[in-house]
């Protein structure tokens, strides 16, 4: 019995309309399929990583929300795999709880940080002149 999960389900920027399922204050800022996937093959799920698949509410066609991930949820008698995640909810509930815990995330942070300060620096003296 495998899952599927895609990130439009965990992402914060979506309304539940364009395919959020969990709430907002648990959601994550634009999680990718490989962060899904990360996160739950850590934790001992059996993942698969479908690249070029595609939620079929997103518009957007870039290769940023591409991506679904698979899990296999119960075994063939109906057994949870992992007794800690009965159902797909809990598993996405954990999985946007643990992405902005990922190295990656934490990196980007602080890189973007010091990025914005240089940016707003470069900015002066860009107008014109008057005569």
């Amino acid at each position: 019995r495998f899952i599927c999960i895609y990130p439009a389900y965990l992402n914060n920027k979506k309304t539940i309309a364009e395919g959020r399922r969990i709430p907002i204050d648990k959601a994550v800022e634009n999680p990718t399929s490989t962060e899904i996937q990360d996160v739950c093959a850590a934790v001992g799920f059996n993942v698969l990583l479908e690249k070029n698949k595609m939620y079929p509410r997103e518009w957007n066609r870039d290769m940023q929300y591409r991506g679904r991930v698979r899990i296999q949820l119960k075994q063939d008698d109906g057994n949870p795999c992992l007794p800690q995640f009965p159902t797909r909810k809990s598993v996405m509930l954990y999985a946007a709880e643990t992405i902005p815990k990922l190295k990656t995330r934490t990196q980007k942070m602080g890189g973007s940080d010091q990025n914005l300060q240089q940016g707003e620096g470069g900015k002066k003296g860009k107008g014109k002149k008057k005569k």
